[in-house]
């Protein structure tokens, strides 16, 4: 059954996309189908859109690329004042959308869409994009005006050429291989699993790609574009106002610093050790929550409920979410349909709120939770077990994990009815944790049956075989299709069984007649037992074991820190039998094999990175200087992570491991120049 804005029945359609097409491609030839379809409806019959993924994709895609050209921008101008040389910075930006351009190139040869996670790719690494070319250009800058003094007069276009050329030299090894482990540093990223690695890896190619492509660039175009347009008035470092007044700040630091090495590295590790504090305080979870710009509404109905009490059920719920003025339309679905696609029985409530654009709230700074907040505290009806999510999200948590929400209690064991009692424990148990919204055990033994037992030894007195009795019950209670209504082109099946009245009660199906084949008709009674029986309305097996799931919704998004305690207290207050487990699953167990695997690939990625650094500096001093510093390099974000309540996740620890190339990026430099200055300080000895 589905209702549309708590008005009643409707026929309702899905649309499936062929596994590895194009989203939005798809989506719109929908709304174009829907378009032409239109015009041919009879009057009274209109086509509403209640869920459309377009909306979405849309919105995001559109404020990623707004993002990426404010970058752009914000990049193109700091360049442009550091350098002061409108040329110069021009060579600069130029590697950033060639580079671009490169990996959309490798993205469309690799099939990569442009989404959220492929673009952020790029996002996150653009101004690490251009730091290669900055670097070789400014280099340049000191070289030709160090080769001018030297000559005392204008160079010549081969010394010009040639002093370009050596500047290149000096750094473009350190350049390449400081890129070089940016991109290493994604190799975490590449070997996570299922979701988190179907979510993450476009991120990870992407910025591989774009940093892969700007290390090329820097090593090989960028210097033949440096002896064209590196050329007339060049301003200096030591004249450049602002980099006169950061100089002004960092040479007293240094000084102090290099004076006082032991307070310098105190106070290093002092920081390193409070940082200790936020970071234990940090929750944890899979990922943060996207805000889809729609709701899925999942309740949950104890088993055994009619159909029509689900409809009228199914009918209350969507009037009372329509009448919020936030909403457009509120599309429900209850049952299932004759597809394998679609297994949910009739306790279980499927709603698709479509919301209307945030300008048009009545209070556009509310948010989607506190809305469902409000709509969660307006449904409160008995037997009814909220759950609130977002449609795509809930989808693939189901299609992963058969849990639609954050947190999912399995357990396994033989006997249905123990797990049954052992799933009502740890439902009690959960809802006494303050951050539980609602909790809801499967009931595993919960179903309604009508047992129909077969005197056989009845049934041949009167010469009748159990396949005659079981087709009179087929017909009487089941139904048989007799023909076919025609209308046109399409084809009705006629199924004609005994009213409700005759088949609702047992006393009713008793007296259901049966002929014989004397002629006579008997009532049912006689050859066979009727009796109500309670038993399994699903059963629900993993690893060739029999399962009872508890669905827990919680308030906090530390999902982490909502398992701790939830264990804790479930070890406290359940027993558990022998020869029954209990796992966790839903987004909490996608967290846990994202850690692990974080966990075993890090430290193999920090490995390589110190060969690569050790094959560049030909010793092992300045690498482990470099990889000493990455540490210092990711204080600040974890202030900051702290600082704005957020936690700990999948998607944080994909931006701290691109953070931490970037600290390894910043040290090779550094100490590729202290190494020039001392050779030369050497040298003029």
């Amino acid at each position: 059954l589905v209702d549309l804005d708590g008005k009643g029945e409707v026929a309702g359609g899905v649309v499936v996309m062929r596994f590895g097409e194009n989203a939005l491609a798809t989506i719109q030839g929908v709304r174009a189908k829907i378009e032409e379809l239109k015009k041919g409806l009879p009057v009274g019959v209109e086509i509403v859109p209640v869920y459309d993924r377009g909306d979405l994709i849309e919105r995001a895609v559109a404020s990623l690329t707004t993002s990426l050209l404010q970058e752009l921008v914000i990049v193109s101008i700091v360049v442009l004042i550091f350098l002061l040389h409108v040329r110069s910075a021009f060579v600069a930006m130029v590697t950033v959308p060639l580079g671009i351009l490169i990996a959309f190139i490798v993205m469309r040869f690799q099939g990569l869409n442009a989404n959220i996670m492929s673009l952020g790719g790029i996002a996150i690494t653009i101004g690490a994009m251009v730091d290669g070319a900055i670097v070789m250009i400014e280099n340049a800058h000191s070289r030709l005006a160090a080769a001018t003094l030297r000559k005392g007069g204008e160079l010549s276009s081969d010394e010009r050429w040639a002093t370009i050329g050596e500047s290149c030299r000096e750094v473009g090894p350190a350049l390449f291989f400081s890129l070089l482990v940016i991109t290493v540093s994604f190799i975490p990223i590449f070997t996570m699993q299922a979701q988190e690695g179907r979510l993450f890896s476009p991120l990870a190619f992407t910025a591989t790609y774009s940093m892969a492509a700007a290390a090329i660039l820097t090593v090989t175009l960028v210097p033949v574009l440096m002896g064209y347009l590196v050329r007339g008035k060049i301003v200096p470092e030591a004249v450049n106002p602002l980099s006169r007044m950061l100089h002004a700040v960092h040479t007293p630091a240094l000084r102090f610093a290099i004076r006082f090495r032991g307070i310098t590295v105190m106070i290093a590790v002092a920081l390193l050790a409070v940082t200790y504090y936020p970071y234990s305080r940090l929750g944890s979870e899979f990922m943060p929550p996207l805000d889809e710009g729609d709701i899925l509404y999942m309740p949950t109905t104890f088993p055994g409920i009619s159909i029509t009490k689900a409809k009228e059920l199914l009918q209350q719920t969507d009037k009372i979410i329509a009448s919020f003025d936030e909403v457009r339309h509120v599309f429900g679905k209850v049952g299932r349909v004759e597809s394998a696609t679609d297994s949910a029985p009739l306790s279980m409530i499927e709603t698709t709120i479509r919301l209307k654009p945030k300008e048009d709230w009545p209070d556009p700074t509310l948010s989607t939770k506190e809305l469902t907040l409000k709509m969660d505290q307006a449904i409160k009806l008995p037997g009814l077990t909220n759950s609130w999510t977002m449609p795509i999200k809930t989808r693939l948590d189901m299609l992963s994990t058969g849990i639609k929400t954050p947190v999912g209690i399995k357990i396994s064991g033989p006997d249905l009815v123990v797990l049954q009692e052992v799933a009502q424990d740890v439902e009690i148990t959960m809802k006494k944790l303050p951050e539980t919204l609602s909790a809801f055990g499967d009931k595993a033994v919960g179903g309604y049956y009508l047992d129909i037992d077969i005197n056989r030894e009845q049934a041949s007195r009167y010469g009748l075989t159990v396949g005659a009795i079981q087709d009179v019950l087929q017909s009487a209670v089941g139904g048989v299709n007799v023909t076919e209504v025609i209308e046109g082109l399409e084809r009705y099946p006629l199924n004609i069984r005994y009213p409700r009245a005759l088949r609702g009660v047992i006393e009713s199906l008793n007296r259901v007649l049966i002929p014989t084949p004397a002629g006579h008709q008997i009532p049912l009674g006689l050859v066979a037992d009727l009796s109500l029986s309670r038993g399994p309305p699903v059963i629900k097996s993993e690893d060739s074991r029999p399962n009872a799931w508890i669905y827990v919704d919680i308030s906090s998004s530390d999902i982490g820190g909502f398992v701790d305690s939830a264990k804790q207290l479930l070890d406290k207050e359940v027993t558990i039998p022998a020869g029954y487990t209990v796992s966790w699953s839903g987004q909490f167990e996608y967290m846990e094999r994202a850690a692990k695997r974080l966990q075993l690939v890090t430290p193999l990625t920090l490995l390589l990175i110190f060969l690569l650094l050790y094959l560049n500096f030909r010793n092992v001093v300045e690498p482990l200087v470099v990889m000493l510093s990455i540490p210092f390099g990711l204080l600040g974000g974890i202030w900051l992570i702290y600082a704005n309540d957020y936690n700990l996740s999948v998607a944080i620890a994909v931006g701290f491991i691109a953070l931490a190339g970037m600290a390894a990026e910043i040290g090779v430099l550094v100490l590729s120049f202290i190494d020039q200055e001392v050779k030369a300080r050497r040298s003029a000895v």
